[in-house]
């Protein structure tokens, strides 16, 4: 049955952008041959060689013959996410050698644009790179943008870490290394200062204390004041114990000294093995610990996560930040900027204050192109959107994509993002919310991944100049 005009131009009114070409392959001011044939489409089917004409006179380039039968005949088994949750789907797309339907039509151009937008950040520059190629050469280069789920699956286990009781874990931190000394035995600040305050409580009258109150008195206000909050946080386990002499408060302070040294030594060993299988590591995550139940959270969320049904075939190599320590923080920088480099993904879990090593580790993944997740609470995700985070959109260096993160505010979320990335099943949605303003969107959390700007002067400028830009 022939449609109108008008329907047909409100049917596409998602592809037509204003830009020439394939944008404008159906709009107000197309050819109205195109118009025309596209109208009595489910009448008259259109093949390769009349799709080309249609292509030609919307002053766009013609397409192969592996092109318009990877795009409007098939569903790829190889391709980086599911074809067929894209939609419009149809399993008689599958069995013609032409497009029958309107329908058929859209499903493959919305291919086309969310392809443009994902790997080259502009739909008619993927479109004139890529529709001459044969479709070997389309499948080759998508069936390198999946991840060899088979293969990650394989690798089974890696080597058991040391553990570190998820109490403990807060005495990796580089604040007890600072406050407690690198070797058993080496100077303790913290030590001195505790025997400083009970010395000073004792010399002024006092009886038994808290350590707690020694640490936030007046002595050590006055004489450390840069240093106490850090003390503080090191010696959490032991705050609300009483001591009412030296020889007691050296022998609260050396059993939290001795679970440091143990700590301290299998975050080191687990350094080794995080190092040892970097060129094989999956998942970094990245966050800010600044207390001790900051730390028992994050080790309860990784837990949660990577123990999940959903996730514990693929057996993933992933960095935990509450299970490994350096020698020195320029160490630690070099180590976690190397991780970064390597994982597939950053999962980036947000805290109540965010921080520079945190935010610079989710803008080099970004810059980098991986798939980073920003994991927050409902609350922290609307303020995300509404303030719109410096990171959420940021450049792929190598190719000059937009790529914009992924927002969870919930570890269920987490999870169907991690396996939908590994398993290849990453579902999109394709919105225009302005005129010529393209947004690709993640499904599961509505996060926009992708953009093509409307700005005409921002496009030529960047698309011109970026590559040669030093």
């Amino acid at each position: 049955m022939r449609i109108s005009r008008e329907t047909l131009i409100h049917e596409f009114e998602l592809f037509s952008t204003g830009n020439p070409g394939i944008e404008s392959l159906v709009s107000q001011n197309s050819e109205p041959m195109i118009i025309d044939r596209l109208c009595s489409l489910s009448e008259q089917p259109i093949s390769k060689v009349q799709f080309n004409q249609l292509m030609l006179l919307a002053l766009e380039s013609g397409l192969s013959d592996g092109f318009f039968q990877y795009y409007w005949l098939e569903s790829p088994s190889q391709h980086p996410y599911s074809v067929q949750a894209v939609p419009g789907f149809d399993g008689s797309f599958l069995t013609t050698t032409k497009i029958e339907t309107l329908s058929q039509l859209k499903w493959g151009l919305y291919r086309v644009y969310v392809d443009g937008l994902l790997f080259r950040g502009g739909v008619r520059r993927f479109f004139r790179e890529f529709c001459n190629k044969t479709h070997e050469e389309i499948v080759s280069f998508f069936a390198k943008k999946r991840t060899d789920t088979a293969a990650v699956k394989k690798r089974g286990p890696t080597m058991p870490f040391a553990r570190i009781s998820k109490d403990n874990r807060y005495l990796i931190s580089e604040m007890a290394c600072k406050s407690y000394g690198d070797l058993p035995g080496s100077a303790s600040e913290l030590k001195n200062a505790l025997s400083e305050a009970l010395r000073d409580h004792l010399g002024r009258g006092g009886g038994i204390v808290k350590v707690r109150d020694l640490l936030d008195g007046t002595y050590v206000k006055q004489k450390y004041p840069q240093t106490k909050e850090m003390w503080l946080f090191s010696a959490d386990d032991m705050l609300d114990q009483e001591v009412k002499d030296e020889a007691e408060l050296q022998a609260r302070y050396s059993k939290v000294a001795l679970e440091f040294q143990n700590a301290r030594k299998a975050a080191l060993e687990n350094t080794r093995l995080y190092l040892s299988m970097v060129n094989d590591l999956d998942v970094y995550v990245a966050t800010r610990m600044r207390t001790r139940s900051d730390f028992r959270k994050m080790a309860e969320d990784c837990e949660a996560i990577f123990t999940n049904d959903k996730l514990l075939g693929l057996h993933l190599r992933y960095f935990d930040p509450t299970m490994s320590a350096a020698e020195g923080h320029q160490d630690k920088g070099l180590i976690e900027c190397l991780m970064v480099k390597c994982a597939k993904v950053l999962v980036y879990c947000a805290g109540v204050k965010e921080s520079y090593g945190k935010d610079a580790e989710a803008a080099m993944a970004l810059s980098l192109g991986k798939p980073v997740i920003f994991y927050c609470d409902e609350e922290q995700k609307r303020r995300f959107f509404r303030d719109v985070h410096p990171l959420s959109r940021l450049i792929n260096f190598e190719n000059g994509v937009a790529v914009g993160a992924m927002v969870a505010d919930n570890i269920g979320a987490v999870i169907d993002l991690l396996n939908r990335t590994f398993e290849n099943t990453m579902e999109y949605t394709l919105e225009q919310p302005k005129p010529g303003y393209l947004q690709l969107k993640e499904r599961l959390t509505s996060s926009v991944v992708r953009l093509q700007t409307n700005d005409k002067l921002l496009s030529e400028a960047f698309w011109n100049y970026y590559k040669s830009a030093r």
